[in-house]
């Protein structure tokens, strides 16, 4: 199965869904700490679910797959690197038991999106997170996809 990610920085709301459609995503899982930025733009949090209601996907804002504000701050302002963040982000869902959220392969999840803002996956916390579930589920031999 495969899970997505997208981030929507540099992207038009037009290029964003048709990424989506392209890609057969039934459900986005938002997973920004902050989903009401006024950076946002198309994909402030309301805004961004109504626009999913329209194109017909799901939409779920869950920050307990966000890292901490302490932890995003202390990247943001270089008090500590991305090995650091990588390390603490993973500790912070390992403690929340991220993994009995969801249970991917029952159909109820299929085709699903992790949302972030970054542009790029590499150094994002979705990254992580795909990476966390693909872990937890090697049975379902999940293929992560970035678009």
């Amino acid at each position: 199965m495969k899970v997505y990610t997208i981030g929507f920085t540099k992207k038009s709301a037009r290029e964003f869904f048709a990424l989506l459609k392209k890609h057969s995503v039934k459900k986005i899982l938002d997973i920004r700490l902050n989903n009401c930025s006024q950076l946002a733009g198309f994909s402030k949090g309301a805004d961004l679910e109504y626009f999913c209601e329209i194109c017909g996907i799901g939409y779920e804002h869950n920050t307990r797959l966000s890292p901490t504000k302490s932890i995003l701050d202390d990247y943001k302002k270089k008090r500590i690197g991305w090995p650091e963040y990588e390390e603490q982000f993973l500790k912070l869902l390992s403690e929340r038991k991220v993994e009995e959220l969801f249970n991917f392969g029952d159909g109820n999840n299929d085709v699903v999106c992790f949302l972030c803002s970054e542009e790029k996956a590499d150094q994002c916390h979705r990254r992580l997170v795909a990476e966390y579930f693909k872990c937890k589920n090697p049975k379902l031999d999940i293929e992560i996809v970035h678009i």
